[in-house]
């Protein structure tokens, strides 16, 4: 049996193994399995693929899309760029166990979102492992944008606070890369002037559960188009097979 699995803290609702599952059923691959690997720290990689020889692949999730990369062998180029890995292909040999990185995010975003069709500015919520994967993407399209973290340290970075309604209007691609408003906790949104939105503005969630969080809800109701993360999420999952299978 071949493995490949989902590392990060918490997994509970994972996309990834209703996705693979099917997959795996649809092309009749009863030879591999999809698991999910909760790990305490981004270190304890190592001791699960030595103990779980079966493992040729892993996805990275939240929190370990940055951390995970101290305990990789190489990057693949546009990892490396990013600063941030959520696939890994694991190569075994006799001379030992080798990993490679690298991310599918930037790919999936890059070919699922509506909003890139025209040449707007952006704000992207977050500054985490995802958010540098969507940057990366706005960067390579040469779309200005704006990141917002609760604790700015760079020159493009602002607080929630300085959110306003001239930023607002002027930054037409909105984006949500934080964890805030996935399922369990859905009444959640990201602290945001939803007032200052109108039918010009798009909304994209990286989140894909709920289908509908309240940030794009909330978007919805000022007029807003809006899209969630399932298309991304779907093409990166593709993306990742290809990576372990080739």
């Amino acid at each position: 049996m071949i493995v490949y699995g989902l590392i990060g803290n918490p997994l509970g609702h994972s996309f990834s193994p209703g996705f693979f599952y099917e997959k795996f059923l649809r092309e009749n691959l009863s030879n591999r399995q999809y698991k999910l690997f909760p790990l305490p720290h981004a270190r304890d990689i190592i001791a699960l693929i030595n103990q779980n020889i079966e493992i040729e692949g892993l996805n990275v999730t939240i929190p370990y899309k940055r951390d995970v990369i101290e305990f990789l062998d190489e990057l693949d180029p546009i990892a490396e760029k990013i600063g941030a890995v959520n696939t890994i292909k694991v190569i075994r040999s006799p001379k030992g166990i080798y990993l490679k990185g690298y991310n599918t995010d930037a790919f999936g975003f890059q070919y699922s979102c509506k909003g890139l069709q025209n040449k707007i500015k952006a704000i992207v919520l977050g500054t985490g492992g995802s958010a540098k994967a969507i940057t990366f993407v706005l960067d390579q399209m040469e779309i200005p944008f704006i990141s917002v973290s609760r604790v700015p340290t760079k020159s493009n970075e602002i607080g929630y606070g300085d959110l306003n309604e001239t930023l607002i209007k002027r930054h037409l691609l909105i984006i949500n890369t934080t964890p805030v408003g996935m399922a369990p906790d859905i009444e959640k949104s990201p602290s945001f002037p939803f007032q200052y939105l109108s039918q010009h503005h798009f909304l994209f969630d990286l989140i894909y559960n709920p289908a509908e969080t309240q940030f794009l809800k909330k978007g919805r109701q000022q007029g807003a188009s809006i899209q969630n993360g399932e298309l991304m999420l779907e093409l990166q999952a593709e993306r990742s097979w290809e990576i372990w299978n080739s």
